[in-house]
């Protein structure tokens, strides 16, 4: 009797171990490092709508200042949704200032096109632009 409980014993030490080890790896995935966003080259980057009627420009540092665009410069948690060789989708949580989901897709290390929307200030936003390197930072 001892060895079928054994048996049982270890069978449930497995799954237990395989239901662990699914756990640990879901979360593992969906934060990674958004190494597409590394390969963007350095510097100032002009950011147009589609048509170019609107363009402002930004200094990128490592490629994530194109996440939040209209969060500029606030501390949000962030959920990577999708992490691939060159698109990125990353929705985040701003506490008391409201949320975003930003697509970004790489073209070359150079440009890239980011579609965005959410709430920001209690009121919802949704662009489409196209962002390109232009020079070195001033």
């Amino acid at each position: 009797m001892a060895k079928p409980l054994r048996i049982l014993a270890t069978c449930g030490a497995l799954t237990l171990g395989l239901v662990t080890g699914a756990m640990t790896f879901a979360p593992a995935t969906a934060q990674s490092s958004l190494g597409m966003l590394s390969k963007l080259e350095r510097g100032l980057w002009e950011i147009s709508t589609r048509g170019g009627r609107s363009v402002r420009s930004i200094c990128v540092r490592d490629g994530s200042e194109l996440v939040q665009l209209r969060h500029r410069g606030a501390a949000c948690n962030r959920f990577v949704v999708e992490d691939a060789a060159n698109e990125i989708t990353v929705q985040y949580t701003c506490r008391g200032d409201g949320y975003g989901r930003t697509h970004i897709r790489r073209e070359t290390n150079a440009l890239a096109q980011i579609d965005s929307q959410g709430i920001e200030g209690g009121r919802p936003f949704q662009f489409a632009v196209e962002a390109r390197r232009v020079g070195s930072c001033r």
